[in-house]
């Protein structure tokens, strides 16, 4: 059943989840109830299956400012109490990002404007960023007297302890090729139409790949990031996990192979796909043959 969102534009198409902030009178920032759209969203509805891939976006041209400003200032004048309200409230976005890195889907972010504190967060919980050339990326909490609390250890994970070490005590605004270089973006686009062609080249891409196949790699992966004390233990679940996808979806795949046909779940995403679905537009008619 199709869920109503206040703040947020959520649209499926070609089998990928579109998610896009949709308050640009913040500058879509993370108040509480943007965070809580984002997790329903995330979570879907009972019954519905799950997409092959999730696209974060911002409306407006802009990706996100980063927490509520507003409910930053609410918030300081609450007394101190146990459990500690304040503390608890920051704690909710964490657990957002932690659903949200955790999903077995590819998360692709693709960032115009700026991705700022909290935002930078949000970019950094996908498996892909892809950005416009002029896009802003800070770790800007420092310069308001706080500390990226939440976001911290998915900065650390996608750059690393000395690169976030750097941007957090420095509240640094960086962009472009350096973005590039630092692995906060993976690829650039020159302005917000190329954004859209560059993002239906890579779901193109990911949808060239087997769903549950891809839907079986990211957890492996974070296994391999951190393994267990033996390494045999992984490698004795992969491969339970390659037999498993060999007489699934790897059976149909090969056989596709030998036959030189693409298999029967690639999808070709067009750039104007893209648009619509990002701006909450009907979907573009399926053609019957």
């Amino acid at each position: 059943m199709e869920q109503a969102y206040q703040h947020l534009i959520v649209t499926r198409m070609h089998g990928l989840l579109f998610v896009t902030l949709n308050r640009p009178e913040t500058r879509n920032a993370l108040g509480a109830e943007v965070v809580a759209e984002m997790d329903r969203a995330i979570t879907g509805s009972p019954g519905e299956p799950p997409p092959r891939a999730v696209i974060l976006r911002g409306s407006g041209g802009f990706f996100s400012a980063g927490g509520n400003i507003g409910g930053f200032a609410a918030r300081a004048d609450q007394p101190t109490a146990q459990p500690d309200p304040v503390a608890a409230r920051n704690r909710e976005f964490g657990r957002f990002l932690q659903r949200l890195a955790a999903l077995s889907m590819p998360v692709v972010a693709a960032v115009e404007g700026a991705a700022m504190g909290g935002g930078m967060g949000l970019a950094c919980a996908a498996d892909i960023v892809l950005a416009t050339r002029d896009a802003r990326f800070a770790l800007s909490e420092t310069r308001l007297g706080l500390i990226p609390a939440q976001i911290a250890p998915f900065v650390v994970a996608r750059l690393g302890l000395r690169v976030t070490r750097r941007l957090g005590i420095s509240g640094e605004r960086i962009h472009g090729d350096l973005a590039l270089q630092l692995g906060l973006a993976d690829e650039l686009a020159a302005d917000s139409a190329s954004l859209d062609a560059l993002l239906a080249r890579w779901l193109t891409a990911i949808c060239a790949c087997a769903p549950r196949a891809n839907a079986l790699i990211k957890p492996l992966l974070a296994e391999c990031a951190s393994p267990p004390t033996d390494a045999g233990d992984t490698l004795d679940r992969a491969a339970a996990l390659f037999s498993r996808c060999l007489r699934d979806e790897g059976a149909a795949g090969v056989e596709a192979f030998r036959k030189r046909q693409p298999p029967g779940w690639v999808e070709t995403i067009a750039a104007e796909d893209v648009r619509k679905a990002c701006a909450g537009l009907p979907p573009p008619p399926v053609s019957i043959p």
